[in-house]
């Protein structure tokens, strides 16, 4: 039996008449890149801070490596690193002066900025006030910080947001090897193609409820579309048409192309986990929404 990092059972939260995390139920193994994902106001980052002990919540469980939140919070507290979705640095000094701060300040040795300096591709920059950071190089400082204390669980909270392409990818390639090297990554992200590529399993959250949770080929082949995309010569001239796969007449239309001798190309379509999303979540806005997204 696979060993969990993360239970979360019935887990609730209200303001006032607003339930805006419904009863929702997951787990997360150790090990794993875990995504969460869903629309702003889903109750995404509610969900987080419940798990981490940051806010209380109204009704349910959540355990953390087998210790009861908030119960047991002390005792998790050196096993979770957190990178939240605003960068919360000291702007005044510089990369290696706030890493140094933070191991101070957590009795842990201060070989080890060196070590996460390195881990992040941040040594060339560590002399650098965070004030004169690009928002690449920000993220990187707040991943360096969270990672100083080696922790077993890591919450990253929209990693690449607004990131150009190449800090994007450093930081995909850094969850990457977290993960390789065993530790249980927390995810959320609004890019589709990010969280195909890097997640184990995911959960969609919508309207406060998970409305979907698998891994990304499973969530696709349950409620992507299938179609094949032909391209063939008719009395009009060169046609294009998606066709379904779905249905009898769809399979049956293909054939016939295929038989007339006028099929100059086809491939399938593949389903994509943007598609997946749109499916569960709908495209619409709420009024119920989290106040904390």
């Amino acid at each position: 039996m696979t060993e969990k990092a993360i239970i979360v059972e019935k887990l609730e939260k209200s303001y006032g008449q607003t339930t805006v995390v419904k009863a929702i139920s997951f787990s997360v193994a150790k090990g794993e890149i875990f995504g969460f994902l869903g629309p702003n106001g889903a109750g995404k980052t509610t969900t987080i801070r419940m798990m981490i002990g940051e806010i209380p919540f109204s009704q349910g469980s959540i355990q953390i490596f087998g210790h009861s939140i908030p119960q047991q919070i002390k005792q998790t507290k050196s096993l979770i690193g957190v990178v939240p979705d605003h960068q919360n640095l000291y702007d005044r000094i510089t990369v290696r002066q706030n890493l140094d701060f933070f191991a101070a300040l957590n009795s842990i040795n201060i070989k080890r900025v060196d070590t996460v300096l390195e881990e992040v591709f941040m040594t060339e920059h560590q002399h650098k006030a965070c004030n004169d950071l690009s928002r690449g190089l920000r993220q990187r400082t707040l991943i360096a910080r969270a990672l100083l204390h080696q922790p077993s669980l890591f919450f990253l909270d929209e990693p690449t947001s607004a990131l150009d392409p190449h800090s994007a990818k450093l930081i995909r390639e850094l969850v990457k090897k977290l993960k390789n090297s065993g530790t249980t990554i927390f995810l959320t992200t609004h890019y589709m193609e990010e969280a195909d590529n890097l997640c184990d399993r995911l959960a969609i959250m919508n309207l406060g409820t998970i409305v979907a949770c698998d891994e990304p080929e499973k969530l696709k082949k349950k409620f992507g579309r299938k179609t094949a995309m032909l391209e063939y010569t008719s009395k009009e001239g060169l046609k294009k048409e998606e066709i379904s796969l779905a249905s009898e007449s769809g399979r049956q239309q293909i054939c016939n192309i295929i038989n007339s001798e006028n099929l100059v190309k086809m491939h399938t379509r593949e389903a994509t986990l943007e598609e997946v999303f749109m499916h569960t979540t709908g495209n619409r806005w709420t009024v119920d929404s989290d106040p904390e997204e």
